[in-house]
């Protein structure tokens, strides 16, 4: 009797467009499920929705003002994104998954060249089951995007250097790497170029390739890496002089080196972080590095080509891990998502060790570390959704009605960022606060972030940020108003305390406040 075959399903047999579709539907599926988180994920998501509002693709703004604390492609991407698929959560998230998708991707690519289709299933499923790459891809920030460039950058200028070394053509490689650093500029700024030109150049030092830093420096590239980068900054300069000075000294100078910023962190901060949120494949790393091992039966793979190329992605990857754990470690202020870009060596490292280990791909032992990552995956996004109550969206059956009354809305000392995208809304809110405090600009806050913006737009900002002596004339000259503010406001605004709140959330409250009862009870108009 003739057996027949049962087909072989390894992801080294996929197709490289199938991975893709693969990679890009996991990290898409679970999009949709939870609110915008305030502030970032509102505050990006809101600067998007603003360039479709008011048709400026080119000045990036934030109620109405212009906002320069980073660069436009992620503005731009989510912009094309809510444009073609509406104001829904997943839309918002997209430029995210799209920065985690593209160093997935650079990643996978990079380790089927030079160490083989089955290398490179490992390392994209590790990489992509990692709970804190798999939140940030569906993290409506700049922080996934810039570590997918900074991803790809690292594994085209790494394939252009190791087929360079092979004989084979390196060019157009070399030519994309720098225009994926002038992507990685555009979205989040110099760390875009820096860091993947830091990393390949102390790989080169180090593994003796030394020679091939002046065959990588190319006039061509160079070109490519200004059409891609330089025309945006060039406009802004154009239109605001002050431009350059802000986002170039202030942004990236200063808030590295200062130490008077939010989210201050030891120096290990990072190392923790790395084992605890990539659970559970440092573990598995460890247990395939140092456990006793039977001896793997040898590889088709196991040619000396292939050899090399694993040694050198090992050495490459160390030093990408590295570079970038010490970098963001200087400074005293520190976020998880700044590590993001070291996540795809990590990956690698694991999957390379756990490969030999157990060699067959459809063995129990990946499968289990890969089931219980995703389900880690998930779970933390269910967590989010369970225990994050802090939007402002429940407020919206209450507050809509009000809008289409006419009735104003105005925020009270703080701007309450996923409401524009929530309601749509057509124009800058009002935001009432002490602007003219001196001690304003000396810290870093949400606060500050709308007082820069006033500053480079002048004449409309006196009508976006509200001085609070104005704040009687609001109340005198609307006979009903609608109030967001924080709780605790009603110490510097009494008046809210006239009127209960007809809606309290954990961060905020609305107020519907009515002029005559506020006369009755005390209001002052002139």
């Amino acid at each position: 009797m003739t057996q027949v075959s049962k087909p072989n399903w390894s992801i080294s047999n996929w197709p490289i467009w199938g991975v893709g579709l693969v990679l890009l539907a996991w990290l898409v599926c679970t999009a949709w499920w939870r609110p915008l988180a305030v502030p970032d994920e509102g505050r990006y998501a809101g600067v998007a929705w603003e360039m479709i509002r008011s048709g400026d693709w080119l000045t990036p703004t934030l109620n109405g003002l212009p906002f320069f604390h980073k660069p436009p492609l992620f503005y731009w991407l989510t912009a094309l994104s809510l444009k073609a698929f509406g104001l829904t959560l997943w839309a918002a998230r997209l430029a995210s998954v799209f920065g985690a998708w593209l160093g997935a991707m650079g990643l996978y690519l990079l380790v089927r060249q030079w160490a083989g289709p089955r290398l490179a299933g490992w390392s994209a499923l590790v990489l992509v089951t990692q709970p804190f790459y798999f939140g940030g891809a569906q993290y409506a920030n700049l922080d996934m995007l810039v570590a997918g460039c900074i991803s790809a950058t690292v594994a085209l200028g790494a394939h252009a250097v190791l087929a360079r070394e092979a004989g084979q053509p390196y060019r157009l490689a070399l030519w994309g790497t720098y225009g994926l650093a002038g992507l990685g500029l555009l979205a989040k700024g110099l760390i875009g170029l820096v860091l993947p030109g830091a990393v390949l150049v102390l790989w080169l030092l180090l593994t003796g390739r030394w020679r091939a830093i002046l065959a990588m420096l190319s006039v061509p590239g160079l070109l490519v890496f200004g059409l891609v980068a330089a025309p945006w900054f060039v406009a802004m300069q154009r239109l605001y002089p002050d431009f350059f000075h802000y986002f170039f000294v202030y942004q990236h100078f200063q808030r590295f080196t200062q130490t008077g910023f939010n989210n201050m962190h030891a120096w290990w901060y990072y190392l923790p972080m790395m084992v605890g949120l990539t659970l559970p494949w440092v573990p598995a790393w460890l247990l395939a590095r140092w456990a006793p091992q039977r001896k793997a039966p040898v590889s088709r793979e196991a040619a000396p080509a292939t050899h090399a190329g694993r040694s050198a992605l090992c050495a490459l990857s160390w030093v990408w891990m590295a570079v970038i754990l010490v970098f963001f470690s200087i400074p005293a202020s520190k976020l998880p998502g700044y590590i993001l870009p070291a996540l795809p060596p990590l990956a690698y490292l694991v999957a390379n060790a756990l490969e030999r280990r157990w060699p067959a791909f459809a063995s129990f032992m990946p499968k289990a570390f890969g089931g219980l990552a995703a389900l880690l995956c998930v779970g933390l996004i269910g967590t989010a959704v369970q225990y994050d109550k802090q939007s402002a969206k429940p407020v919206l059956p209450v507050l809509q009605p009000l809008l289409k009354q006419g009735v104003p809305l105005v925020y009270v000392n703080e701007f309450v960022y996923d409401l524009p995208f929530y309601l749509a809304q057509p124009g800058p809110i009002p935001v009432i606060s002490n602007w003219d405090d001196p001690d304003l600009p000396k810290h870093d806050n949400d606060r500050k972030e709308l007082f820069d913006a006033g500053e480079f737009n002048p004449k409309l900002a006196p009508q976006v940020l509200v001085p609070k002596a104005q704040w009687s004339t609001w109340l005198c000259t609307h006979p009903r108003l609608a109030v967001m503010a924080p709780h605790d406001v009603v110490k510097a605004y009494p008046e809210l305390a006239w009127q209960p709140p007809v809606m309290k959330l954990k961060l905020w409250s609305l107020w519907v406040l009515d002029r005559d009862d506020l006369l009755v009870k005390g209001l002052r108009c002139p």
